[in-house]
């Protein structure tokens, strides 16, 4: 059984569908473990209660840096055996501790094509430039701002008359698909990366 920790610092929408692809089938053999969050009041803490998810939720500001609040993470992470972490809406850059520790073993989830619209409010940084098209994109996490390698992505159109919130619905619904396909892929060995290159083994 291959053992996930979800980090997030919001709603939680792709927590959840993660939760619920392990337990339908189309996640044989992998299982999320632990939610991280860095924000006590994010809604996604209710999910993983409801869930029946463990939670480990905590306040930055309660520690010195974030090498410390980062070592008490690899710790929890460690405890619950842990093979992979997502990042799917979680708004903190990794640092050099929990990198360190599961090096090539992060992924994030972002709502953009990268390496367009990095950082936060890709969508609408995407609506301000007029793009006619966007994307969602995961790749490994390394120590930039989403600038590790590509593992997969995406497009979504940019509708006329799109709003953030529209635009935002449709991202959501390939941000589930695509999250769950790479999820699947990195349980059973079938990802390889070399550098920046990253292939789908056979």
């Amino acid at each position: 059984m291959k053992k996930l920790a979800v980090f997030a610092s919001g709603n939680g929408s792709n927590f959840a569908a993660i939760v619920e692809a392990t337990r339908d089938g189309r996640l044989p053999g992998v299982e999320v473990a632990l939610l991280i969050c860095d924000k006590p009041n994010a809604y996604v803490n209710e999910r993983a209660a409801h869930l029946g998810i463990p939670t480990f939720t905590f306040d930055p500001k309660a520690f010195a840096d974030k090498a410390a609040f980062e070592a008490v993470i690899v710790e929890k992470l460690q405890a619950h055996d842990i093979s992979l972490v997502v990042l799917a809406g979680y708004m903190r850059l990794v640092g050099t501790v929990l990198l360190g520790a599961y090096e090539g073993r992060i992924i994030n989830l972002h709502p953009s094509l990268l390496p367009a619209f990095t950082g936060k409010d890709a969508i609408g940084q995407a609506l301000a430039y007029g793009v006619k098209v966007t994307g969602v994109t995961v790749h490994f996490v390394d120590a930039g701002l989403d600038t590790g390698p590509i593992i997969a992505q995406l497009p979504v159109a940019v509708e006329q008359g799109d709003t953030a919130d529209s635009l935002a619905a449709r991202i959501h619904q390939v941000e589930h698909q695509l999250l769950i396909e790479v999820i699947g892929k990195l349980a059973k060995g079938k990802i390889e990366a070399n550098g920046r290159l990253v292939r789908e083994l056979a």
